[in-house]
């Protein structure tokens, strides 16, 4: 199992460094792969709400959420909406992002010597939110380098959780 499990770690990183060298097609991936976690929570709610256990507005989302997510696995060129529909909401993320670090900066000014990191976070997250919108294909990149980065660091995460556990399992056996 720890074998397995360091094996995996390594080709997370490798798949990781390859989202990395092609962030632009691994961005543009992200819609298909949101079209099919929109069809499963959909088919979920569905059945949930023949269980008896959601309410009207969820049954409805979920009936929604079917439907997008076919579309965008079955259209091709649909999965393009949902991807620039992940941009605009990260850039509208950082601009809100960004004024709430200021709005907590300023609330920090007579509390805290160094409010102004705060203020300072808060204006470039404005800024980076406001070039996202000026320039989507920016995002795109980088939210292909981020998903890349998330691979790597799941797989170094595997590999020192499978040595870990091996160094454990030794003490408590007494081979160390």
């Amino acid at each position: 199992m720890t074998v397995l499990t360091i094996i995996l770690g390594v080709l997370m990183i490798f798949f990781g460094i390859s989202l990395m060298c092609t962030p632009l097609a691994t961005f543009l991936s992200a819609g298909y792969f949101l079209g099919i976690m929109m069809f499963v929570y959909g088919i979920a709610g569905i059945i949930r709400a023949f269980q008896k256990q959601s309410h009207i507005f969820e049954t409805i989302s979920s009936v929604l959420a079917v439907i997008v997510g076919f579309i965008a696995l079955v259209r091709p060129g649909s999965t393009l909406v949902l991807d620039g529909m992940i941009v605009y909401m990260a850039a509208f993320w950082f601009v809100l992002r960004g004024a709430l670090a200021i709005a907590l900066a300023f609330n920090m000014k007579g509390i805290e010597s160094k409010w102004w990191l705060g203020l300072i976070i808060g204006i470039l997250s404005i800024v980076v939110g406001i070039y996202s919108f000026a320039h989507p294909m920016f995002m795109a990149v980088a939210t292909g380098i981020l998903i890349g980065v998330y691979f790597m660091d799941g797989g170094i995460d595997m590999i020192v959780a499978a040595v870990t556990v091996k160094k454990v399992r030794d003490t408590i056996e007494g081979k160390d």
